[in-house]
């Protein structure tokens, strides 16, 4: 679990350094040819294919290689759920191999199980928050992490090398907690302005 927490330090470090003037920024582009016209017919090929580029990308910044192939696959699929068998078959890889790489992604909160109606299948799902839940899951353990990390400091000794390591440590972990507080107020207000960009767009 310590380095699935390691890991979403890293993921929002990365977030936080993209923010100056990021979230103002329209992120919704049309899919629209070069005569301007939407494609209304979806190309499971090249959906395939992309999802697979996004998630060697994923993988190329730190992510378990399989996870990132299975989220990608989800977050691209129609509905945005796969069974486990849908993964295995789409991305030729072993039940088990699928099994870890879901593992990983439920620890993230990237993606949920759920069960399929009438079956005893699971299913996995990726909402289309899911970075955001992610992120913000982290608040609670960015906390944790800074009281425990306050009783080492009183306990390592005032004026001691320990004691500067410690606090600088504890400086930036409060850095942190403080950016995704406002990293999650910016989101808010964009979320609700992209969600009427889309509204307008897929109701014309």
């Amino acid at each position: 679990m310590a380095d699935v927490m390691i890991h979403n330090v890293h993921l929002i470090q990365k977030i936080v350094n993209l923010t100056n003037g990021s979230l103002t920024r329209q992120v919704f582009r049309s899919p629209r040819g070069d005569d301007g016209a939407v494609s209304a017919q979806r190309d499971d090929e090249a959906v395939r294919r992309y999802a697979e580029q996004f998630g060697n990308l994923l993988a190329d910044t730190g992510w378990p290689r399989m996870a990132a192939r299975v989220f990608a696959a989800i977050l691209s699929s129609e509905d945005g759920r796969m069974t486990a068998a849908e993964l295995s078959d789409q991305l030729q890889a072993s039940p088990a191999a699928v099994s870890g790489a879901v593992n990983y992604l439920l620890q993230l909160r990237l993606a949920n199980r759920e069960r399929e109606p009438g079956s005893r299948r699971d299913v996995y799902v990726v909402q289309d928050d899911a970075w955001y839940q992610t992120m913000m899951s982290e608040d609670a353990s960015l906390v944790r992490w800074s009281e425990s990390l306050r009783k080492v400091l009183d306990a390592a000794g005032d004026s001691t090398a320990a004691h500067r390591r410690i606090r600088v440590s504890l400086g930036f972990i409060d850095f942190i907690g403080q950016e995704v507080k406002g990293l999650s107020e910016r989101w808010v207000k964009r979320k609700a302005e992209l969600d009427a960009e889309l509204d307008a767009y897929y109701n014309t």
